[in-house]
This record gives C-alpha cells, sequence and structure tokens, in this order.
C-alpha cells in the first residue's frame, strides 16, 4: 500500500505545481475519497490545490464525493500508456469496476478538471517513442 501513497503525493506535488490547473480549480473546494478497497485514502481540495492527504483506515470519514474501485484497477489506470477501458473514470465506470457516490454536483461541475488530477498521477503521459510517430 505505501506504493499508492507515494503515487498520490507525488499526485498532490505535480498538480499544486501546475499553475495552469490550480487556476483551472480556483473554485474547487471538496474532500474526495479515494477508495482502493483495502485502503482508502481522503484527498482535500481547497481552491484548486491538494491541500491535505489523510490515509486510513477511518472510521467515519466525512467526504463530498466518493470514487471507489480495486487497487489493481487503480493501478492500472495510472500506467504511462493506460489499456483501454482503464484510461478514463468514466470507461471503469461502464465496466463496472468503478463507482462514484456522494454529491456529484462539484464532481460534475468539474469534470475535465478532476480527470486531469487524476491523470497526474500517471507521469509522463506519452512514452518518448510514441511522440514522434503521433506527429507523422
Amino acid at each position: 500500500m505505501s506504493d499508492l501513497i507515494a503515487r498520490l503525493a507525488r499526485l498532490a506535488e505535480r498538480v499544486n505545481q501546475d499553475a495552469w490547473l490550480v487556476q483551472r480549480g480556483r473554485f474547487v473546494d471538496a474532500t474526495v475519497l479515494l477508495d482502493a478497497q483495502s485502503s482508502q485514502h481522503l484527498i482535500s481540495v481547497r481552491q484548486g490545490r491538494i491541500a491535505a492527504l489523510t490515509h486510513g483506515p477511518f472510521v467515519m470519514p466525512s467526504w463530498t464525493f466518493a470514487l471507489r474501485a480495486p487497487l489493481a484497477e487503480w493501478e492500472a489506470f495510472w500506467q504511462p500508456l493506460p489499456a483501454p477501458g482503464h484510461h478514463d473514470l468514466f470507461a471503469m465506470r461502464r465496466r463496472k469496476v468503478l463507482s462514484i457516490e456522494g454529491n456529484l454536483q462539484p464532481f460534475m461541475a468539474n469534470l475535465l478538471w478532476f480527470k486531469d488530477v487524476l491523470a497526474a498521477g500517471r507521469g509522463e503521459t506519452v512514452p518518448s517513442g510514441a511522440q514522434q510517430t503521433a506527429g507523422q
């Protein structure tokens, strides 16, 4: 589980250092529960920045909305170039491996921002060799 904790810490660092992403999320204030079945993590977002990461187990956590999927699905989602069905939150939802619960208004109102934030955990999104072939 320490790999997931390290990945979330890197994700928070990348998001908070990305001025464009912070600017786009400046109206986002929410607490997201990321549930990987065997572990739970609260991601507190304030004005587009990840203000705090809290790692469970929790007794009765307070959250705005929750994203729940098995750890293997999160790992597949965070691959540098994820396979079809693992590349997007709604693709995971369509495959019935991700559940989205709670107050969905902040999530849906800022959907592209949340997708970009979670994708920041991937690191490099395009392998270096693929950039050359993509431009041809």
